[in-house]
């Protein structure tokens, strides 16, 4: 199993280009908002309404998100949920406009792949999600590291006295 450094180092291979960058940084985050939207979403049956309003596909990827968050980091996992808790009011607040979530976060979800692979273009690599799927939840995890690095937090292991790497 690659740690979470061999993931964000292999991600960031294809996210040099400043402009690249930046698109990540505007488009991601949209992206997320815009998954998780359409989660949201989608029916769920009904036994699940009944137990809570947020028990949805949207809440479960988020929840399977953030145990595989934690088996790569637990500090990036501690960060993912502050993350997705603003994430999720956003989707709510979007839920409250006059068309249908659905459509509000399709378009998002479009336009913010759009902006994904212009930067990928400039780039002149191609998604990493091409290689591995799960390069789809490292994008998310990578913008937090960065920010994590910039507050000077850790977020990998710590090895132990003698252990090997």
């Amino acid at each position: 199993m690659r740690t979470v450094t061999q993931w964000l180092d292999e991600y960031g291979d294809s996210h040099r280009n400043p402009v690249n960058k930046g698109l990540h940084w505007l488009c991601v985050p949209p992206i997320v908002i815009s998954v998780i939207g359409l989660l949201w979403s989608l029916p769920v049956p009904e036994v699940a309404g009944t137990l809570s309003p947020w028990l949805n596909w949207a809440t479960i990827a988020a929840a399977l998100s953030l145990v595989y968050y934690f088996t790569l980091s637990p500090p990036l996992a501690i960060g993912s949920v502050v993350v997705f808790a603003a994430m999720f009011a956003v989707v709510l607040a979007l839920a409250r406009l006059a068309w249908p979530l659905w459509q509000t976060c399709a378009v998002i979800f479009v336009v913010a792949w759009i902006g994904q692979f212009i930067g990928h273009v400039l780039e002149g690599k191609r998604p990493s999600f091409f290689k591995d799927l799960q390069f789809l939840l490292i994008g998310p995890l990578w913008l937090l590291a960065f920010i994590y690095r910039g507050l000077g937090l850790p977020y990998t292991p710590r090895r132990r006295a003698g252990q090997n790497t």
